[in-house]
């Protein structure tokens, strides 16, 4: 059973795993409406516990086993659950590993934590994808609806985006200017991502002020990278940057 960590709203309260061991620890950032249970979590986690490395696993605010209504959640108040699992939770330096969305908020933490975020590791990081992931149409559909409802390529439920976590998403935009991270980062992407262009993973290199930045293409991966090769990669890549720490 997951630990859960209170919050100021006792029903978002947040559903954890946490296992000590080797530092820094490894926090795992899911994607848009996933959750803590996933491919990638879990196969980092059990890498992980095989190294005897630090790893924490969460779910957002209305996402997997945590609570509050998934519709009324946004962008900061996620952001806001990282810092929380930051600041109450682990101890000592982290390394984010943040998938699609959670590469934007990995980034975002970053900025916000710069004496404990000592390494990023994205997976088809989508930072902005509130600004380029939609149509113009989808746009005026939010603000007059309130919501947006779509077919999940990758799941049966469909897919909902809400008014304000789509304003919560404009306000947070980073990919205008330098972003001003100075840990050493790596993004993985595939090249035939039909969620989020790989050249994505590219302007982030190149705005990302530190020197330590690497990109990898993965030829033949799509979106989730979840592919037994993908997952072995992931997992290289962490073990690779926890390695020169």
């Amino acid at each position: 059973m997951a630990d859960s960590l209170p919050t100021a709203a006792e029903d978002r309260r947040l559903a954890y795993r946490h296992r000590p061991g080797r530092g820094p620890t490894i926090i795992f950032l899911p994607g848009y409406r996933s959750d803590m249970e996933g491919n990638k979590a879990t196969a980092l986690d059990s890498w992980a516990a095989a190294e005897g490395r630090a790893m924490l696993r969460f779910d957002y605010a209305g996402c997997g086993s945590s609570g509050g209504d998934f519709e009324s959640q946004t962008l900061n108040g996620w952001r806001g659950d990282v810092l929380s699992m930051i600041d109450e939770v682990v101890e000592g330096p982290v390394v984010l590993v943040g998938s699609s969305m959670g590469g934007w908020l990995m980034l975002l933490t970053a900025l916000a934590r710069p004496e404990r975020v000592i390494g990023l590791v994205g997976i088809a990081a989508a930072p902005d994808f509130t600004s380029w992931g939609f149509t113009e149409a989808q746009k005026l559909t939010l603000l007059r609806d309130g919501r947006l409802v779509e077919p999940n390529p990758h799941d049966s439920e469909p897919s909902i985006t809400t008014r304000i976590f789509w304003e919560s998403g404009e306000a947070l935009r980073l990919m205008h200017a330098p972003i001003d991270v100075d840990c050493p980062v790596r993004l993985l992407h595939g090249e035939k991502d039909g969620d989020v262009p790989w050249t994505w993973s590219l302007e982030i290199l190149r705005r990302v002020r530190s020197a330590d930045v690497q990109m990898i293409l993965a030829k033949d991966g799509d979106h989730r990278l979840s592919r037994d090769s993908d997952l072995a990669l992931l997992t290289a890549t962490v073990k690779a940057l926890m390695e020169q720490m």
